[in-house]
């Protein structure tokens, strides 16, 4: 991951996050410094047209077996230190301690 002087994401791998349009609740599973999407999908996914130039996370939904791909202004963080609820979850972390997922070691 290569992150713009001016664009350090506020979140990491494994933190809880809330969709502040949406209100759904997920984990960061992969960060992004900045849009790495098609042009194509930008124009028919991300329609309040997120800058592209800040990061953009991928997130592993709650209660869902969606991963999606979200721009940082769109997050917040959770306050919840309950566990996610999505089948993916035991392929990138080893458990939840004190709200934070812990890599697996697979992914370390």
């Amino acid at each position: 991951m290569t992150t713009p002087i001016n664009s350090q994401p506020q979140f990491f791998i494994g933190q809880l996050v809330h969709h502040r349009k949406f209100d759904y609740r997920g984990v960061v599973i992969d960060v992004d410094a900045e849009f790495n999407g098609t042009e194509e999908w930008y124009q028919q996914v991300a329609l309040s047209r997120p800058p592209k130039d800040k990061p953009w996370y991928h997130v592993l939904v709650d209660n869902s077996a969606q991963t999606t791909y979200v721009a940082e202004r769109h997050l917040e963080q959770d306050p919840s230190k309950a566990p996610i609820d999505h089948p993916a979850i035991d392929v990138y972390f080893d458990g939840l301690e004190n709200g934070v997922y812990t890599l697996g070691k697979n992914r370390q």
